[in-house]
């Protein structure tokens, strides 16, 4: 079963997660797929529309805090954060994905993920469940050619709508690394 463990002070509300998880990765096109029924995914809204992402590669969810920017980086490269004595570069992956965010409140979260590049923090409108998505309501992601279509490795129907599940390490561009890891590289 999932946890979740809340930490509540004065000034902000931080949240962990963990789950253990059986995404494997399928050879032939290297996208994530679901292995068994009992694979969970964290789900969040990014504007009108929902995303999970595997909740394996969840550390954990914290409320919006001071960012510090950095000069010369992308629009969506917030800045860093600071973390329990851990820099973490922050992204808004609503700005990279190129979807209109809501307003900003407080249901605003950074979600703390583990990536085979390092730790990334994303900028989301809000969090919404851990699901475990029934085999027979996931689908491969369409072949749409186009900018940051490979992110998406699947499609599944929860509640009469489709969530889109995000491969975040595909969301970053060569280039994206290079900013994150230099960025990472300077604070320490």
């Amino acid at each position: 079963s999932w946890h979740i463990n809340c930490e509540f002070t004065e000034t902000k509300e931080n949240c962990r997660m963990s789950e253990p998880s059986n995404v494997q990765q399928d050879a032939k096109n290297n996208r994530n797929i679901l292995a068994t029924n009992h694979d969970r995914f964290i789900t969040f809204s990014l504007g009108l529309e929902e995303y999970a992402v595997p909740l394996l590669s969840v550390r954990e969810i914290i409320a919006v805090s001071e960012i510090t920017p950095l000069p010369f980086t992308p629009s969506y490269f917030l800045g860093l954060m600071n973390l329990r004595g851990q820099v973490i570069s922050i992204i808004d992956i609503r700005q990279k994905l190129a979807v209109k965010p809501s307003t900003s409140t407080a249901e605003n979260a950074i979600i703390i993920c583990d990536l085979p590049t390092g730790q990334l923090g994303v900028l989301v409108d809000a969090v919404n469940a851990v699901i475990t998505p029934a085999a027979d309501t996931v689908s491969e992601a369409p072949e749409i050619h186009g900018r940051n279509t490979d992110c998406v490795s699947a499609v599944f129907r929860h509640q009469e709508k489709l969530i889109l599940l995000l491969d975040l390490e595909k969301t970053l561009s060569g280039e994206d690394r290079k900013v994150i890891t230099k960025a990472s590289k300077s604070a320490a």
